[in-house]
């Protein structure tokens, strides 16, 4: 009976823990987890050995999904981005909410993209601001059976510096290109409260309006597309990609050991 209570008691704190806004407690509250399975395996078999690989469980299981799913997605080299039609408003109800909150800070909703692959589907909708020079992008990401949605800003300078804030939920599973600067935020902060970073981060860095690269509206479709590809080129170059025979892109053996890795952050950093 008291290992039941100890072991429900390191839970039930852990879980208390990651609904503080302290960072650092809300980090303490995951390792507690980590706790609560080696408590499990030592205390139930009487082995400490075994308390350990209970806790190395949250370490090793992304492996399984690493090769069994990960490492035989392929990604299309050069898939157009393409106009798509939005999603059902019961799938995605946030969408028209957020378009109201970002055609009221003064953007333009230009156009809604996609493109579609394997069981991967995504969707983005665009918006310009003329004045300042900048984009913000809804983007809406379908894996399988789960989908999530981030907000990002992007400025172009002219020296090909993209400045770019969002609040992409997870760590990325490919290396930014160099010439991304990236800004990130919490997924809980509203537009205008991203928008207030990517302002306060280009003037932090010097980027004034008068550097920032005059975009065609018409041309954006292009440009989201050729970053894209040159963030593959890059990834390619870096041995986390590889490009296949028949064309296809899919991670490296050195790709899924940086994707493990980035899991790992997350579940240090995990907001």
């Amino acid at each position: 009976m008291f290992d039941l209570l100890l072991i429900a008691g390191v839970f039930v704190l852990s879980l208390s823990l990651r609904s503080l806004n302290s960072v650092l407690l809300r980090k303490l509250g995951t390792f507690g987890f980590l706790a609560t399975s080696f408590l499990i395996g030592w205390r139930f078999t009487e082995s400490w050995p075994m308390g350990i690989l209970f806790a190395s469980f949250w370490l090793v299981w992304p492996w399984y999904e690493l090769i069994t799913r990960v490492r035989k997605i392929k990604m299309p080299a050069d898939k157009t981005l393409r106009h798509k039609t939005p999603p059902h408003r019961e799938f995605f109800p946030a969408l028209a909410d957020l378009t109201e909150e970002i055609e009221g800070e003064g953007y333009e909703h230009l156009e809604d993209l996609g493109r579609d692959w394997d069981e991967t589907q995504q969707f983005f909708r665009i918006f310009h601001k003329n004045d300042e020079r900048a984009q913000a992008v809804i983007c809406l990401i379908e894996q399988e059976s789960y989908a999530f949605y981030y907000i990002r800003l992007i400025s172009r300078a002219q020296d090909g510096t993209v400045w770019t804030t969002w609040n992409y939920p997870f760590s990325l599973n490919l290396k930014v290109a160099p010439e991304w600067r990236m800004n990130r935020e919490s997924g809980d902060k509203t537009f205008i409260q991203l928008l207030d970073s990517h302002r306060a981060c280009l003037e932090r860095n010097g980027v004034r309006p008068e550097n920032l690269l005059e975009t065609n509206p018409l041309e954006l479709a292009d440009q989201l597309q050729s970053e894209q590809q040159a963030q593959i080129a890059h990834n390619v170059t870096a041995g986390i990609l590889a490009k296949g025979k028949d064309g296809e892109i899919r991670y490296t053996w050195r790709g899924l050991l940086f994707i493990w890795l980035q899991f790992l952050r997350d579940l240090v950093r995990l907001h």
